[in-house]
């Protein structure tokens, strides 16, 4: 891997990211907005946004990152520019990174958008370090880029790419202890939500808001960062220059 190559596919990424005014508005306005919709419903209780809102924090960057670099991936891959970028002394990993940095740049806008919309005017309360919150937010958001850059080897037309999330997504939003505490669930869906990583990025944002101690916190993002960092891989291993 190339770190010039690596760094200057995040520059061109970010540069279309910047141009393309609806994708950005979507990336850093919409978890604000779904947060400030969820606060709204629950408004007459407050106890409520406080269980389910941290749990939120980490899945909207997830989902949205998820959803949008699988797209993404796969036109760039099926209008030929993918091939032409492949072409020149560049590899797959320098790509996928590229990508991934990129990416990455955008979650952490993104969740510090969203954690101090969440914190500083919705009042949901966090007994842990403010900006460890955040640090969760770009850890799954980071997730999510990586697992969208991996699934979108798997298709060959965008509608395909956003198939893959209810297979990939929805299990994970229904294992990740959001509505049932893990260990209450049957033991076949605790051991199964065991190995998915935003079970890991719920627990670490609902531990934040019980208590200031930080060490399980680090334990859940490095959970995380492991899932991304194989993703990368799996996807540098998968990954076509062209859709068929």
């Amino acid at each position: 891997m190339n770190p010039r190559i690596t760094f200057a596919v995040a520059t061109r990424v970010l540069t279309q990211v910047r141009r393309d005014h609806r994708t950005a508005a979507m990336l850093l306005v919409l978890p604000c907005l779904l947060m400030t919709l969820l606060w709204w419903m629950f408004e007459e209780s407050g106890a409520v946004f406080d269980r389910l809102g941290p749990g939120l924090l980490a899945m909207f960057p997830f989902i949205i990152m998820f959803l949008v670099t699988s797209v993404t991936t796969l036109r760039e891959r099926s209008s030929g520019t993918l091939e032409r970028l492949l072409a020149m002394p560049m590899g797959k990993l320098d790509f996928l990174v590229g990508y991934a940095i990129a990416f990455g740049v955008v979650a952490a806008v993104q969740s510090a958008l969203a954690v101090a919309l969440s914190v500083g005017l919705l009042d949901l309360d966090v007994q842990g370090p403010v900006w460890l919150l955040t640090v969760v937010a770009i850890a799954d958001a980071v997730l999510g880029s990586a697992l969208g850059l991996f699934v979108s080897a798997f298709a060959t037309t965008e509608f395909q790419a956003v198939q893959f999330m209810p297979a990939f997504v929805v299990p994970q939003i229904l294992l990740c202890g959001l509505f049932v505490p893990r260990d209450q669930m049957p033991t076949v869906l605790e051991k199964i939500s065991d190995v998915l990583p935003l079970s890991y990025a719920t627990d670490a944002m609902q531990t934040l808001t019980r208590t200031a101690a930080t060490g399980d916190v680090w334990q859940d993002v490095l959970v995380v960062a492991a899932f991304a960092i194989a993703a990368l891989g799996l996807g540098a291993a998968t990954l076509r220059r062209r859709t068929p």
